[in-house]
């Protein structure tokens, strides 16, 4: 399970097996008896929620939007095979 960063209490990452043929570009968010998953494109919007308060997507929303092309980038490095951790 690849970690992308940790901020404000969340982990956000990716699963090492995205789908066959591979979803698009999304991020993982998870803290302890939560977690979400968020798209990246063409908006950042939820896919699922489980547990996390609307305050909480609220604030998981703002961080993917602000570091979305970080969150990109370490897509691309992973899945690309350039970076397997």
């Amino acid at each position: 399970m690849p970690l992308v960063f940790r901020e404000a209490g969340f982990r956000f990452h990716f699963y090492s097996s995205e789908g066959d043929p591979r979803e698009p570009v999304h991020v993982h968010i998870a803290r302890p008896g939560g977690d979400a998953k968020l798209w990246l494109y063409p908006e950042v919007r939820v896919a699922y929620n489980r547990r996390l308060t609307p305050r909480e997507l609220r604030i998981v929303e703002e961080i993917v939007t602000r570091r979305r092309q970080e969150i990109e980038d370490e897509w691309n490095a992973f899945f690309s095979g350039s970076d397997q951790r």
